[in-house]
C-alpha cells in the first residue's frame, strides 16, 4: 500500500510538472515584445530584428522551441541566457547565472525554517494545551494580527526600529560572498525576522486548530477519563494524528520561502531567486524565466511529495483508507 501511494504521487508530480512547463511556455510566449527587441532598444529595424530572431532562434513555430527546451530541461541543461544584463552577458549559462542566487535563497530559507518551524510548533502546542487561557487568548491575538500584516509592513517597522532608530542592524541585506560567522548573521538577520514573523503565525494558528480538532476524538476523551496528563495526551496521542495537516503548512511555507519572498528580497535588496525572476521578467529573458518557474514548480512538488509521505507514515488510518 505505500509503495503504492508513492508511486502514484511520483506520477502526479511528474504530470504536474509536465502541464506546468506547458503553462509556462504558453505563458512566457503570449508576453509583449521579445528578447531581440530589448537587445536592440531605439536602434532596431525590422530587418535587424527579424536577423536576430533568426539568430536566436525566436522564429521558429512554438511547439518546436518548446519541446528543444523542455528536452534540455530534462537533461539537466537550463539553457543560455538571451539578455542577462545585457550586451556584456549574452551567452551567459542560466545555471552559472541561477547557482549563487539559488544558494542565497536555500541559505535565507534555511535559517528562517530553523527558526520558524521549532518556535511554531511550541505556541502552537502551548496554545492547545491551555485553551481559553490567558496564555492561549495572547498567542491567538498575536497571530491573528501578525497574519493580518503584509510583508512589507512587517519589514519597514522591523527597518524603522531595528535599523534606523537603534542602530543595530543593517536596513539591507547587501551580499558581497565573504560574509562569514557573526557578520552573516548580522546581514541576514533582518530578512530572516521578517520571514519568521510572517510564517510562524500561520503555522501556529495551524498547529493549534489541528491539536484542538483531534482532541475531541473518542479515544482522547476515553485518556481523559482515565486521568492521563493532558501535556502526555497531547505530545504522545494528538500530536501525531495531527501531524499531517501541520507538515502539509509546514511544507508550503517551506516552498513559499523559496519562491515567493519577493518582496522581502526587494526591501532589503537580498539577492535571491525570486529577484533574479523578476528581473528576468523586465529584460524579457525567457529562457531565465522559465527556468526560475520550473525551480520553483520542482520544489512545490517535491516538498508537498515529503509532507505527504510523513503524513501517511504518521498516520497509520492513511495507509490503510478502507
Amino acid at each position: 500500500m505505500l509503495r503504492r501511494a508513492i508511486l502514484r504521487r511520483i506520477i502526479i508530480g511528474i504530470v504536474t510538472l509536465f502541464v506546468v512547463s506547458v503553462m509556462i511556455f504558453v505563458g512566457t510566449s503570449v508576453l509583449p515584445g521579445d528578447v531581440a527587441e530589448i537587445i536592440l532598444g531605439q536602434m532596431a529595424t525590422p530587418d535587424s530584428l527579424a536577423a536576430l530572431r533568426h539568430d536566436l532562434g525566436l522564429d521558429q513555430p512554438a511547439y518546436i522551441r518548446y519541446f528543444l527546451w523542455l528536452g534540455d530541461l530534462v537533461t539537466g541543461d537550463l539553457g543560455i541566457s538571451k539578455a542577462g544584463a545585457g550586451f556584456g552577458t549574452v551567452g551567459t549559462a542560466i545555471s552559472t547565472m541561477i547557482s549563487s542566487r539559488l544558494m542565497n535563497t536555500f541559505r535565507l530559507a534555511g535559517m528562517v525554517a530553523l527558526i520558524a518551524i521549532p518556535l511554531s510548533l511550541t505556541l502552537g502546542l502551548a496554545a492547545a494545551m491551555y485553551p481559553g487561557t490567558r496564555l492561549d487568548r495572547i498567542i491567538t491575538f498575536s497571530t491573528l494580527s501578525l497574519i493580518s500584516l503584509p510583508e512589507f509592513l512587517v519589514a519597514t517597522f522591523l527597518v524603522l526600529i531595528l535599523a534606523v532608530q537603534l542602530g543595530w542592524l543593517p536596513s539591507i541585506a547587501y551580499m558581497s560572498g565573504n560574509e562569514t560567522g557573526l557578520q552573516l548573521l548580522r546581514v541576514l538577520a533582518l530578512p530572516t525576522l521578517t520571514l519568521v514573523i510572517v510564517v510562524s503565525a500561520q503555522i501556529v494558528r495551524m498547529t493549534r486548530a489541528t491539536v484542538l480538532n483531534v482532541l475531541s476524538s473518542p479515544y482522547i476523551e476515553m485518556a481523559i477519563l482515565k486521568g492521563m496528563p493532558r501535556k502526555r495526551i497531547i505530545l504522545r496521542h494528538a500530536l501525531l494524528n495531527a501531524i499531517g495537516p501541520i507538515v502539509n503548512v509546514i511544507a508550503l511555507n517551506l516552498a513559499w520561502l523559496i519562491s515567493g519572498v519577493v518582496i522581502v528580497e526587494t526591501v532589503f535588496a537580498y539577492p535571491g531567486l525570486a529577484k533574479l525572476m523578476i528581473d528576468g521578467v523586465q529584460t524579457r529573458d525567457l529562457p531565465l524565466v522559465q527556468a526560475c518557474a520550473m525551480i520553483f514548480c520542482t520544489t512545490y512538488v517535491v516538498l508537498i511529495f515529503i509532507a505527504d509521505m510523513v503524513s501517511i507514515l504518521s498516520n497509520p488510518r492513511l495507509r490503510h483508507p478502507r
